[in-house]
């Protein structure tokens, strides 16, 4: 197993470095020949005053001397800077998970690497320069790097999966159905296989003995407490490999700070877990870039608002109440996607999958998030900030919390734009599943964290699953039985 999973590794971390290594040569390619005799030597464009036409024309070139002049080694370190960028930004936005990762998501990823990448090294011509430097071949070596990039995907992905068949898993279970667990690893069928399931019902002694069975890993799903710490020690010592879906107790613990006051590991969970300095800065950052976003956007926020309005003259903007902080209640501000009388019953419901109450310009504005763009506003009032838990609906706390009382911890910060839950998770995660996912992000909260989510943000937009709605016979995302 260990020789197996060392090989799983090295093959990855090759294969990464493969399509890296493709994608620098790429930009040496058009450092050596476009961009380094650019900014090696500066010239100015001349142009003189035709005092006939009142125009200028161009007289020459005003020769201004050298301007950088490499040895190889100053070609190395540039080179080596643009390698070092593809790494950094790909472990932030999981652009070379080659196997655990759908070659498409791969893709995605690799798309907002090479544009940030891209952006950064183009800004540095620019300061070098210190004047406009020619961006057509960036934006052609980009085209380049994308088909690169996904043709990579794909044959990587193919190349591990020819090499490395799906993980052949025991599923344990306790009281509840594993039905939901079970169609989840079935999305990944290449890279999973739940060849078996046995409840704990069956008796633990049965349960040991099955997990020495002929299976690359154990999946526990929903096992009482009791048994699981047991069958974690029991897999643990083995050296099997384990699937453990955590509890929220778990996740709370996992946000802890170890204390070492006394000669034993203390884990102390404290009542609030953002310090007061950093909500300082997470409201500064909140109230500046707010304003600057929407400076940015109020063209595309006043084309959203006259096309809707043509629409069928309903209002532009959907209001509705929302639960921030401490379960206080303001109206969050929407474009408007659905009909006017979407919810003309009365009652709260979520977006279906084929929803006929969302308008055909809704359909857009709601895959590009357009529709969001009037919470800038919520944001620089207070209501809401960029990243936390995102804002529900009073009544569907409720509902939520008649099962799970717990779902009123999401509320124990600012409710956000975008958060956790939406970076990692689906608009149809379930309510519990969604918890878990906001509780990681108040539990371990950082800046590092925040800016880590807002990068990775973009990428929903382009991401079909991100945007999927829940089915046709539910209101809510909880699963109905």
């Amino acid at each position: 197993m260990k020789r197996s999973e060392s090989s799983r590794r090295i093959t990855v971390l090759l294969l990464g470095f493969v399509g890296l290594a493709m994608q620098t040569a790429v930009y040496a390619w058009l450092w050596f020949s476009v961009y380094y005799p650019i900014l090696h030597d500066w010239r100015r464009k001349t142009l003189q005053l035709d005092q006939e036409t009142g125009e200028y024309v161009l007289v020459g070139d005003w020769y201004m001397g050298r301007g950088l002049t490499y040895t190889i080694w100053g070609h190395i370190f540039t080179l080596l800077l643009y390698f070092v960028l593809l790494i950094v930004i790909s472990n932030a936005y999981g652009g070379l998970k080659i196997g655990y990762l759908k070659p498409l998501d791969v893709f995605l990823s690799q798309i907002f690497i090479l544009f940030l990448v891209n952006f950064f090294t183009y800004a540095q011509f620019l300061i070098i320069r210190i004047q406009y430097v020619d961006v057509l071949p960036m934006l052609g070596m980009f085209l380049i790097q994308l088909l690169i990039s996904f043709a990579w995907a794909y044959i990587t992905n193919a190349l591990y999966m020819r090499i490395f068949p799906p993980r052949r898993l025991l599923l344990v279970n306790g009281e509840y159905a594993a039905d939901d667990i079970i169609s989840k690893f079935d999305t990944r069928k290449d890279k999973y296989t739940i060849v078996k399931k046995i409840n704990i019902s069956e008796g633990i002694d049965k349960v040991y003995e099955e997990c020495l069975g002929d299976y690359d890993g154990v999946i526990i799903w929903d096992v009482p407490s009791q048994y699981r710490n047991g069958l974690v020690k029991y897999c643990y010592g083995r050296n099997i490999r384990i699937y453990v879906m955590p509890k929220i107790t778990d996740v709370l613990l996992k946000g802890s700070s170890q204390l070492h006051v006394f000669d034993t590991p203390v884990l102390l969970l404290r009542e609030y877990s953002i310090k007061i300095e950093q909500r300082f800065i997470k409201r500064f950052l909140d109230i500046l870039i707010s304003l600057l976003l929407i400076i940015i956007t109020s063209p595309l926020m006043l084309i959203a608002a006259i096309v809707t309005k043509l629409y069928d003259g309903g209002p532009v903007l959907y209001k509705q109440v929302r639960c921030t902080k401490d379960r206080r209640e303001f109206k969050i501000m929407k474009f408007r996607s659905m009909s006017v009388d979407a919810e003309k019953d009365g009652v709260a419901r979520l977006a279906a999958k084929n929803d006929s109450r969302i308008t055909p310009f809704g359909k857009f504005i709601r895959a590009c998030r357009i529709d969001e763009l009037p919470q800038l506003f919520n944001i620089l009032i207070g209501d809401m900030s960029f990243i936390g838990p995102r804002p529900e609906r009073p009544e569907i706390i409720d509902q939520y919390m008649e099962e799970m009382p717990e779902f009123a911890f999401r509320t124990k910060v600012k409710a956000g734009l975008t958060g956790y839950a939406q970076v990692y998770g689906k608009y149809n995660t379930t309510p519990y599943d969604k918890l878990k996912l906001d509780l990681t992000y108040i539990e371990n909260y950082s800046l590092w964290l925040d800016l880590k989510i807002a990068l990775l943000t973009p990428k929903i937009l382009i991401t079909p699953d991100a945007t999927e709605g829940i089915e046709d016979d539910q209101i809510t995302a909880k699963k109905n039985s």
